[in-house]
């Protein structure tokens, strides 16, 4: 608790925004589902998640991958976690060789389908919350579910560092990194960190902080703060000495 108190006001928000949203995983878990979306594409119908991974890429393309640092549940889970772990975790390649699979997967089921031809917000989902959810005697319940997400997501955290789960297995970044790319193709105005590099005084304090693991400081010192790790938590803003580094919504890269 002292040690949450010592944050600067901003990143107590933050923290707080992570811990209500991983206090209300269990109610939101099917609407980041996976397999969800891979049943209702066999069936052509548009289900919750797939339109929650929609509406994430569309943000990232002004907000890049604020999400994930403001409120997915499962970096929250993580981010509590490295009080016990906190060393640089890394594996950014692997998250890709199970999203572009799953995908692919998905494009064969809808064109198998003829396509999409209906919106089901609440496919799997009666009552329109996770917990509403009956048991399945065919299948696992979700709480089960839960809980194995749950010890995934923390245990890889706990076994390879900070938010190693985000690096390694989130299938949900990948939407948000090519919306952000995409973004920086188009060089359009949205949320970024820009920096003033004369100041730095190379403490290295931003990239020991970094819950993502980046090497902030290389990237003050080169000008450019554009990562598809980045998550625009503002750790490195609030904890910079000398203020080298600000929030921005500005055009460019």
């Amino acid at each position: 608790m002292t040690r949450i108190k010592q944050l600067p006001r901003r990143q107590r928000v933050r923290k707080a925004l992570l811990f209500v949203s991983l206090l209300l995983f269990p109610v939101t878990l099917y609407y980041f589902s996976p397999v969800t979306i891979v049943e209702s594409a066999a069936q052509g119908i548009v289900n919750a998640s797939f339109i929650v991974f929609g509406l994430m890429f569309v943000a990232a393309l002004f907000v890049g991958r604020l999400w994930c640092g403001w409120a997915c549940p499962a970096g929250g889970l993580q981010e509590f976690g490295s009080v016990i772990n906190n060393k640089p975790a890394r594996g950014n390649w692997i998250k890709w060789a199970i999203w572009i699979p799953w995908i692919c997967i998905i494009a064969v089921l809808v064109a198998r389908a003829s396509g999409y031809h209906a919106i089901d917000p609440f496919y799997h989902l009666e009552g329109g919350v996770t917990l509403a959810q009956p048991v399945d005697p065919e299948g696992p319940p979700w709480y089960l579910i839960y809980y194995i997400i749950v010890l995934l997501f923390l245990g890889l955290a706990l076994i390879f560092g900070r938010r190693a789960s985000c690096h390694t297995i989130c299938w949900m970044a990948p939407f948000m990194i090519i919306g952000r790319r995409l973004r920086n193709l188009l060089r359009w105005p949205a949320l970024r960190l820009r920096v003033e590099s004369e100041k730095c005084v190379d403490c290295l304090t931003c990239t020991r902080n970094c819950p993502m693991s980046l090497d902030v400081n290389r990237m003050v010192r080169s000008g450019d703060m554009e990562d598809d790790e980045c998550i625009l938590c503002g750790t490195c803003v609030d904890g910079c000495p000398k203020g080298v580094i600000r929030f921005s919504f500005s055009a460019g890269r």
